[in-house]
């Protein structure tokens, strides 16, 4: 899973230096993507780790940015949308980006900790079995 949250991490950095750019430089905010793809490189890196407790607690770390991140982003749109004033596309674009692919790393992430789990119960069960 610290593979994935490597790709990911590009993902986010390349949606926030093509919304940074493609607006022209102008609005710094559209760099945000790139600070949680940033979070996730470094988190992603140290969960590359042959300690699994290591590996436990960061990519733990990194599904709490990403709920966080989904969550604010969430909250982003649904006040943009609410604000009655003329919407920016292209930053409403990015938001929803960022918020669907934020989405798929938790439910990758989710999955991916049940199935650790379930694994680990086998494993426990065969060896009282033993």
């Amino acid at each position: 899973m610290a593979l994935v949250t490597l790709v990911f991490a590009v993902l986010l950095a390349g949606l926030g230096l093509g919304g940074y750019l493609g607006t022209g430089s102008l609005h710094p905010t559209a760099l945000i993507p790139l600070w949680f793809g940033v979070a996730f490189g470094v988190f992603g890196a140290l969960a590359i780790s042959k300690s699994e407790g290591r590996r436990k607690l960061f990519m733990h770390i990194n599904v709490l940015i990403a709920v966080l991140g989904f969550a604010g982003t969430v909250a982003e749109m649904l006040r943009s949308l609410a604000s009655g004033k003329e919407l920016d596309l292209t930053a409403l674009a990015a938001q929803l980006a960022m918020a669907w692919l934020l989405l798929i790393y938790v439910i990758l992430c989710v999955r991916s900790f049940i199935t650790a789990r379930q694994t680990e119960a086998i494993a426990a069960m065969r060896k009282e079995k033993e």
